[in-house]
């Protein structure tokens, strides 16, 4: 089994910065692709930022410029530092990662449960 644990989220006013990390831990051999998710409310979830195993990334336009998506060397730790925050960037951000359980095998997606984000003053 594959586990991803988000942390990170918090109450932050118009303009402000938070930083969430996604840890995985489990059964993984290789992990490909991580990205974060956020599904506000009456809303459906939608792509933020993705990441690569060679670093590649890709933001939603609505947040190009304002976040920033990383992995650490080992490449199970993912981040997501988010600058200039906006009452719109207000949802619930999931963690996904691509992950093949041992050598071989295709990636399957899983999904952390999620940090709340909310943006206000």
């Amino acid at each position: 089994q594959v586990q991803l644990v988000e942390s990170g989220g918090g109450l932050v006013q118009p303009g402000g910065s938070l930083r969430l990390s996604c840890a995985a831990s489990g059964s993984i051999f290789i992990i490909s692709r991580m990205g974060w998710y956020r599904q506000a409310p009456g809303k459906e979830r939608e792509l933020v930022a993705t990441i690569s195993s060679g670093e590649g990334t890709g933001y939603a336009d609505s947040v190009k410029g304002r976040f920033a998506i990383s992995r650490d060397n080992a490449g199970n730790t993912l981040f997501l530092a988010m600058n200039s925050l906006k009452p719109e960037d207000t949802a619930l951000y999931y963690c996904n990662a691509e992950v093949s359980t041992y050598w071989g095998s295709a990636p399957r997606p899983y999904w952390g449960q999620g940090t709340q984000v909310t943006v206000s003053s």
